[in-house]
């Protein structure tokens, strides 16, 4: 498959309007705070975006950011100016023809950014611990629409969960399906290309990150995707996919379930651009102001990470009250049209 995923991307496809599918979203729908920063990124780089979300995470500022599979390179010089000055972004692919596109440039960006802070690594993600990288060593890693083309999802997970730092999370943007997908799927070259063929059941990749030692992934945004070629339509039939964005904290002591111990934080307002509500994900819109009770792992998701700062925290875990109500195992994304908000967070991008 590597060789299947690199004639793919670095020779098949030429642009984003070559893809099959509706996972590459159209700029309309870009939340108006990025669409400075994309002005600033080269074209020929823009063009070979090949994503199905938005991977950057607020509070980025001085940060250390690992991209899986940055291709050409664009999320990787959107996240170097997040980072800013102060920070850096190290980008790591397989296919020596988005690599050479993204490092080409590399100049190019430092000039319009007033700094360099970006540095590429041509490798594996599955094989993150052949490169130069120290363990522990950096407070974000990002994907967009990559892990599914990996042969070997555990041990990217592995990979990830060993060069976070304590509090750090993974952030990324993938395709997932909503049952197991077929042999004769998985092995069609196109459909693999196309980030369907590799796509994970929803429920087996939460198994996979929770072996992995992220006790508690959660879902931010998803949508639907379309398959827009027929032919491929055909051959993918009943299966049904999602664009689909999640994090998953390194953080120990999260447990595999919700757990009430009687806790609350209060939203300070003070994260840029979200003066008056933080998502943390799908199902916790923070107000501002307001207390907010939480489980024992979302209490833990903002105290012990770089969220702290924005919140207050009401409790501790001396009491246990059982399960956190609202706790399910079903199906979690949503099935109906997409109806996207362009600058909600976490909007496609």
């Amino acid at each position: 498959m590597y060789d299947v995923v690199k004639d793919y991307y670095g020779k098949q496809l030429q642009g984003s309007a070559d893809l099959k599918t509706t996972a590459c979203c159209d700029t309309s729908l870009v939340p108006a705070w990025l669409k400075p920063l994309l002005a600033r990124i080269h074209p020929e780089v823009l063009n070979r975006y090949y994503g199905c979300g938005l991977v950057c995470p607020p509070l980025l500022a001085g940060s250390r950011i690992l991209d899986l599979g940055c291709g050409s390179g664009r999320d990787v010089y959107v996240l170097a100016q997040l980072a800013g000055p102060t920070g850096s972004v190290v980008g790591v692919d397989m296919t020596a023809e988005q690599l050479a596109i993204a490092e080409g440039h590399r100049g190019w960006h430092a000039e319009q950014f007033g700094y360099d802070n970006v540095r590429l690594l041509h490798g594996y993600i599955e094989r993150l611990d052949e490169l130069d990288l120290a363990p522990e060593s950096f407070d974000v890693i990002v994907s967009n629409c990559v892990v599914n083309l990996s042969p070997d999802k555990p041990a990217v997970l592995a990979g990830v969960q060993r060069l976070l730092k304590p509090g750090g999370e993974f952030y990324f943007s993938d395709v997932y399906a909503d049952r197991r997908v077929p042999e004769a799927v998985r092995n069609d070259p196109v459909l693999y290309g196309e980030c369907l063929g590799g796509a994970l059941y929803w429920n087996d990749f939460l198994r996979l990150s929770r072996q992995a030692g992220f006790a508690d992934p959660r879902l931010l945004a998803d949508q639907p995707l379309a398959v827009t070629d027929a032919e491929l339509a055909a051959r993918v039939g009943d299966i049904h996919f999602y664009s689909a964005t999640y994090r998953l904290f390194k953080i120990a002591a999260l447990e595999d379930a919700c757990e009430d111990h009687g806790q609350a934080v209060i939203y300070r307002g003070t994260i840029p651009d979200q003066p008056l509500q933080y998502d943390l994900d799908k199902h916790h819109a923070i107000e501002a102001g307001r207390v907010f009770p939480v489980c024992g792992n979302t209490f833990r998701m903002l105290h012990e990470t770089r969220f702290a700062p924005h919140f207050e925290f009401v409790g501790d875990f001396s009491r246990h009250f059982g399960l956190f109500a609202g706790c399910g195992s079903s199906v979690p994304f949503d099935t109906g049209p997409a109806a996207v908000v362009p600058d909600a967070p976490g909007a496609c991008c």
